[in-house]
């Protein structure tokens, strides 16, 4: 089973390496990471950690399954012609072709979206829809007719890994899998879901009350100002998804 994850410089290493070590595990999995060339070294979003490339994209016409990590490399890279071709070419011979994050940008400029219900990380949901696919806030989306699984944010490759996992072989392996890496998340804070941060707002901080967070950084003081922008400027700057 041939599973091709292309490399391009920008992409996010979670959106990539999550759902891998999940589909590793599928019996008969070859991994391919295609990028300019076989060799190279290619650099995720912050510059801090490289993959190698298995082979050149040239050389890979076809795949089992087709996985698009997202990042900062993929919202440039909607415009790269012979990327987006190189996408709609390869997905015309797999089973299932997959997107994590922002990587639904890259399937949606490929024209593989149109018309359809898809989901992607919170910030790009303006740029997701203007491919003409309509944004759900689920964290995996399926469409098994058109042979496309999509993810959301991040960490919900994971997610999208076991679903897909549970349709190539069956879902005692999705579970085996999942046992396996002890996948069993129970994070700290209820904080990763716009949605539920927009909920929470008003009960956990109040509309105007002057409250800070842990480190004293103010809280927004209205769920309309959480934009992308603002959100990389008050906490990570460049290094973020």
């Amino acid at each position: 089973m041939r599973l091709v994850f292309p490399l391009f410089d920008g992409f996010t290493a979670l959106d990539l390496v999550g759902p891998y070590e999940i589909l590793r595990m599928l019996p008969g999995a070859e991994i391919v990471l295609a990028g300019e060339r076989a060799g190279q070294a290619v650099p995720d979003g912050v510059g801090g950690l490289s993959l190698v490339a298995t082979h050149a994209r040239a050389e890979v016409r076809a795949a089992d399954v087709l996985l698009v990590p997202g990042g900062p490399g993929a919202r440039r890279d909607v415009d790269d012609p012979a990327l987006l071709e190189w996408i709609a070419a390869v997905h015309a011979t797999t089973r299932w072709t997959a997107s994590v994050c922002t990587g639904a940008l890259l399937l949606g400029a490929a024209g593989l979206l149109t018309g359809k219900a898809a989901t992607t990380h919170w910030s790009a949901v303006r740029e997701l829809e203007s491919y003409g696919a309509t944004y759900t806030p689920e964290r995996v989306v399926t469409h098994p007719g058109d042979r496309l699984i999509i993810g959301a944010g991040v960490s919900a490759g994971i997610d999208l890994a076991l679903t897909l996992a549970a349709e190539l072989t069956s879902p005692v392996h999705a579970q085996a899998y999942q046992l396996g890496l002890e996948y069993d998340p129970r994070p700290p804070y209820d904080a990763g879901s716009l949605a539920r941060r927009r909920r929470r707002r008003r009960r956990c901080w109040g509309s105007s009350t002057g409250e800070t967070e842990p480190g004293g950084i103010t809280p927004w003081n209205g769920v309309d100002e959480i934009s992308w922008p603002g959100w990389r400027r008050r906490y990570v700057g460049a290094n973020s998804p």
